[in-house]
């Protein structure tokens, strides 16, 4: 089972070194990556937090989901932005938003934060991208950053601690 499933992460995500050995699952690997960059590693991840997902391609957001939940998020995971602002408007708890840029249903990853902003202003983004690096170069304002495809899934789990330890509280 942790042959398929290493095999699919890397078809889907395009992570490389997503082998996984005999005691060295993902949350192994993503502990040595907090730990060399200085952050709360993965027990201390996820304390009550909820990310919402926006990503249209279907492995890459239950990938992603399934990853971000092993370190105690609670990840809302929808395909487009239409839903994804459904959720805000009704309330959900967002700490975090993970967008792609390229989004389904005529409203861009970029639209949708800055509609989620309006009724969230300061929500951290972090921009899940497939096109050529500096596709946003200049156009993120405070808090927005951006990860380009493939991804591994350390830098995404990573790069959400970080996001959501820089956060203001509100």
């Amino acid at each position: 089972q942790r042959v398929a499933r290493a095999w699919h992460l890397k078809r889907r995500v395009g992570q490389k070194g997503a082998e996984q050995r005999a005691g060295q699952g993902a949350l192994a690997g993503a502990e040595r990556t907090f730990k060399q960059h200085g952050i709360a590693g993965p027990q201390q991840a996820g304390a009550g937090e909820t990310v919402l997902l926006v990503e249209d391609q279907d492995g890459v957001r239950a990938v992603a989901a399934e990853h971000l939940r092993e370190f105690g998020y609670t990840v809302l995971d929808v395909a487009d932005g239409a839903a994804a602002l459904r959720l805000l408007r009704r309330g959900a708890r967002v700490d975090l938003l993970v967008t792609d840029v390229g989004l389904p249903g005529g409203m861009n990853g970029r639209q949708m934060a800055e509609a989620a902003r309006e009724r969230r202003p300061g929500l951290p983004v972090l921009f899940i991208t497939g096109y050529a690096d500096g596709v946003l170069d200049g156009q993120l304002a405070p808090g927005m950053e951006m990860i380009g495809k493939p991804f591994a899934l350390d830098a995404l789990s990573t790069r959400v601690r970080a996001m959501l330890e820089a956060a203001p509280v509100y």
